[in-house]
């Protein structure tokens, strides 16, 4: 059984996921017509490295990741029945074709435009309510799990279990600008007080956005019951200094430190 395929409501083996998000490997792919850097070598590099799972957010502009990328990400994923794919998106842009083509083990409902450089927010309630119902009912009825990307709001996370949804993945950016400042505490509190509020609803808890070697330990830490944590930006950056192989293994550490701060196996 793929140990990623939970609940929510059941123990993680322990410690966190993480999963290693691929588009800045496909962004420098896509300045030259060589083919290089690999994505699904990189995929190969991370998955052999301990990294729990593979991400990709395809944009409809490709700018990065590409059709023909999850669709051989998808097949190479086949050779690693422990680990995890999760795509990301706009279910209202391209999101559900490639989850109705490909049937992830996750998809990761994402509310950004199709002209943003990155995400930056999360849903809102009840304002997008309607509208993603029948889109998170649709996925779950193809065996995809539904997270759905929020910002620290406690008090919407019984309005994301009503819907459906079966995860949320917070957005972390405002906590890593607040890393390491007078700030920290405060904002910290108020994911701890969303993470809470999402397991007194039974809803599994993701976390990601400008996650990094420095913050992630603290984050972890912190904030009870993450399952699953995506890295992109700051992942492929490091790996430019460390080489990928090693920064995956440098992130696990910090994952495994985080458990064993929280009384959990130090490796």
């Amino acid at each position: 059984m793929n140990p990623l395929l939970t609940t929510g409501l059941d123990a993680h083996r322990g410690m966190t996921a993480l999963s290693v998000n691929l588009n800045k490997v496909a962004l420098l792919r896509n300045t030259r017509t060589l083919g290089i850097p690999s994505v699904t070598r990189a995929a190969t590099i991370a998955l052999q490295a301990g990294a729990q799972g593979i991400t990709v957010h395809p944009r409809p502009d490709e700018r990065h990741i590409r059709a023909h990328d999850v669709h051989e990400l998808a097949a190479l994923m086949t050779q690693w029945p422990q680990a995890e794919f999760n795509i990301e998106g706009n279910p209202f842009h391209n999101l559900m074709d490639f989850v109705r083509a490909v049937r992830p083990h996750q998809c990761t409902f994402v509310p950004d435009a199709t002209d943003q450089v990155t995400s930056d927010h999360g849903w809102q309630f009840p304002q997008d309510a309607q509208r993603l119902a029948p889109l998170i009912a649709e996925a779950k009825s193809l065996g995809v799990r539904v997270s759905l990307f929020m910002d620290p709001t406690a008090q919407a996370m019984h309005a994301v279990r009503e819907l459906g949804a079966d995860r949320v993945e917070l957005y972390t950016e405002t906590y890593a600008r607040a890393h390491a400042t007078l700030q920290q505490a405060e904002v910290l509190a108020g994911f701890t007080a969303t993470a809470q509020a999402a397991l007194r609803e039974g809803l599994g808890l993701n976390a990601g956005h400008d996650l990094n070697r420095d913050n992630l330990t603290e984050f972890l830490v912190a904030v009870p019951g993450v399952q699953e944590v995506s890295i992109g930006h700051a992942l492929i950056a490091d790996a430019l200094e460390l080489g990928l192989d090693a920064t995956v293994r440098d992130y696990l550490r910090c994952i495994h430190r985080a458990g064993a701060a929280q009384g959990g196996p130090a490796r």
